[in-house]
């Protein structure tokens, strides 16, 4: 798939202020600082259409993105550390948590992992709670360039062998680095292919089965 155009729509503190739900969409989350900005910019081949920062916690609202008129990205606030007060950060959970289970057109979340840390138990938990919500979810592992190929393709096992210890069914994931762009031909790919089967009406199965 090939991104012709992206634009910023809206940014919404609450659901109710979102687009309204006639497009696929797909939603970008992770821990604060993971690169959920960044992959986004990459993917649509813009530098500045989503906010970066080296501060976490620079994303508080839902953010969303019309791509190619046809389908949403979406970027969440990061879940975890960031430089904000327990109250806000209660106030993005409950906003993050009511967006996942209710938005009707949200196709699948890309959870982002940064590939240079061994597996992390805040991404673990997070993942758990999209398989309760049945929330389909798949994983993108971040910053591939800031480690040596050997030491991502260890984390990436790693993380993989510990979500099978509660999981019978594992996501598709990618490997990307924003200053290679490694990762973007896949994931437009897989974009695609989700795109033709929302808009062939064919239900989408949730790729989480988590054993009971």
């Amino acid at each position: 798939m090939e991104i012709r155009s992206a634009r910023y729509l809206i940014s919404s503190p609450k659901i109710e202020g979102c687009p309204a739900p006639d497009k696929p969409e797909y939603a970008f989350i992770g821990r604060s600082n993971v690169g959920k900005s960044s992959v986004i910019n990459m993917l649509t081949n813009q530098s500045k259409l989503a906010k970066t920062s080296r501060t976490p916690g620079k994303t508080q609202l839902i953010n969303h993105f019309l791509i190619n008129d046809n389908f949403y990205i979406v970027d969440l606030p990061g879940y975890g550390f960031a430089k904000v007060s327990q109250s806000q950060r209660a106030a993005w959970e409950i906003m993050i948590s009511n967006y996942l289970q209710q938005r009707t057109n949200l196709v699948t979340v890309f959870v982002l992992v940064d590939s240079r840390h061994k597996p992390q138990d805040l991404d673990l938990e997070f993942m758990a709670k999209l398989g309760t919500w049945g929330v389909p979810f798949n994983i993108i592992f971040t910053k591939a360039d800031k480690s040596t190929q050997r030491e991502v393709a260890k984390n990436v096992k790693n993380f993989i062998n510990a979500m099978r210890e509660d999981w019978e069914f594992i996501p598709r994931s990618f490997v990307t680095s924003t200053v290679k762009f490694t990762g973007r031909k896949e994931i437009l790919s897989y974009l695609g292919e989700l795109n033709d089967v929302y808009h062939n009406s064919t239900p989408i199965e949730a790729d989480n089965t988590k054993d009971k």
